[in-house]
C-alpha cells in the first residue's frame, strides 16, 4: 500500500494515459495518437492510424505532446528493440508496451527541465530532417529531369 506522500509524488510525475489497440472503424475524440506495434519500427508514434497500431488516449493536449515526444525519443533510441517478439514479423504487445511508457513517463516527468531540452533538441532535429529530406528529393527530380533532357535531345539529333 502506497503511502500519502508516494501517491503525491505520482500523481504530480504521471501523465495519465490509456493504451488500446485500435480498431480501423474507431474515432477518438479525446487527445490521441497511435504506435506502431509490428516491425522492425514498432514504438514509433504516429499522427494518422495504421492497421498495426495502438491508439494513445490522454486526459489534454499537453499530456498528448508530452507522451508523443517521449515515445518518439524511446522509439528512436531503440528502447523498444528490447522488447520485440516473434521471428518473421516482429511485434511489441501492448502490456510491455504500456510498462515501458509510464515507467519512462515518471523518470522524464520527475526531470521535467532535461526532458523539456531534450524534446526541444528531437522536435529541432526532426523538422532539419525534414527539411533534408525534401532538400533530397528535390536533388532526386533534378537529376531525372537532366538525364530526361539529355535522352530527349539524343531522340532529337
Amino acid at each position: 500500500m502506497r503511502s500519502a506522500a508516494s501517491k503525491t509524488l505520482m500523481a504530480h510525475c504521471m501523465k495519465s494515459f490509456r493504451i488500446k489497440t485500435h480498431r480501423l472503424e474507431s474515432s477518438y475524440q479525446q487527445p490521441h495518437f497511435f504506435i506502431l506495434n509490428k516491425g522492425l519500427n514498432s514504438g514509433k508514434p504516429l499522427n494518422n492510424a495504421c492497421p498495426n497500431c495502438f491508439v494513445c488516449l490522454t486526459e489534454c493536449d499537453e499530456h498528448r505532446e508530452f507522451l508523443y515526444w517521449l515515445c518518439f525519443g524511446l522509439w528512436k533510441s531503440k528502447s523498444f528493440h528490447y522488447l520485440l517478439k516473434g521471428s518473421v514479423i516482429p511485434f511489441v504487445t501492448i502490456d510491455e508496451s504500456r510498462k515501458l511508457i509510464r515507467e519512462s513517463s515518471t523518470k522524464a516527468s520527475c526531470k521535467s527541465q532535461a526532458f523539456e531540452k531534450a524534446i526541444q533538441a528531437l522536435q529541432l532535429l526532426d523538422t532539419n530532417e525534414q527539411k533534408i529530406k525534401v532538400t533530397l528529393k528535390m536533388i532526386d527530380t533534378a537529376r531525372q529531369a537532366i538525364f530526361y533532357d539529355l535522352m530527349k535531345e539524343a531522340d532529337a539529333g
